[in-house]
Order: C-alpha cells, then structure tokens, then sequence
C-alpha cells in the first residue's frame, strides 16, 4: 500500500506500507511524523503558517493519538465524507493519472520506484490542477446541499 502527501507544488511524502501489514494509528503516526520532516525539508517555512490535511473519517484519522499529534503539529483538518472518492484529490486526481501510467505494465520488482517516478515526472501544475478541481468539486457539493453530483 502506498500512502502520498502531497500539495499543489508537488509531493512531499511517499510511503509504502510493508507487505502484510495493516494500517493502525501507531503506522499513521508514524506517517506523520515523516510528512512533518518532509514539510520542514520541502517547504521552508510552511509549517510557520499552517498546514491543512484533508482526512476522511477512517480509524487511522480519527484516532485519539493521531488527533493530539495533529494539534501538536498545528496542523488543521478538512474533513471530508466517507467514501467519496469525488471529493478526495488523490482519487479523483493523482491516483487517475497513475493508474493510466501503470496501466499495461507488468512487475516482478521495482513498482516502488516506478511509482515513485510517476509521481516526481509530474510538473508543478499538475498538482496545483487537482487543487484547483478540489475547490470545484467542494463548491458544486456546497450549492448542492451537501449532495455532490458528478455529471
């Protein structure tokens, strides 16, 4: 499992979960806890004036742990619902693109680095794109009452 961070200058944290592990709030701690290193080495400065994450309610995220790591941090939280792909820029956007580049490949090793490189290949606009169709998406929900509609 891979676990990306990133903004709309690009990625500031790639994480691969081991083989055969699960995702508890130890892991994602963890996670963070290497994100907060990738900002300060990234984005000089950042973490001066705030970060926001976008966070569903999963179990990792919502942990009692990772809520205190989170205010530690004096990072903010945009929630988002469970299950809606359509609001989460990662699904509807960077996750789209890596599919279509994995797509036809076979590996018997080195998915990490080719993941990695799909990612990294990627210019700045592309990531301040999917920023831009998040702020789309969350407003069309908005006007909808809270019922976001694709078409």
């Amino acid at each position: 499992m891979c676990t990306v961070f990133w903004d709309r200058k690009g990625v500031l944290l790639v994480d691969f979960l081991s083989q055969g592990s699960i995702i508890n709030a130890g892991v994602y701690c963890n996670t963070l806890k290497k994100l907060h290193r990738a900002i300060q080495n990234k984005r000089c400065g950042m973490l001066s004036w705030g970060v926001v994450m976008i966070h569903d309610n999963a179990r990792p995220h919502t942990a009692a742990t990772i809520q205190n790591l989170i205010t530690t941090f004096g990072w903010e939280q945009f929630d988002h619902p469970p299950y809606s792909p359509d609001l989460a820029p990662s699904d509807f956007h960077l996750f789209l693109h890596l599919k279509s580049f994995l797509a036809g490949r076979r590996f018997q090793d080195k998915v990490k680095e080719t993941v990695t490189m799909c990612f990294a290949s990627q210019a700045a606009s592309f990531y301040d794109e999917g920023i831009q169709k998040l702020v789309q998406r969350y407003d069309k929900c908005l006007n909808n009452g809270g019922n976001y509609v694709k078409k």
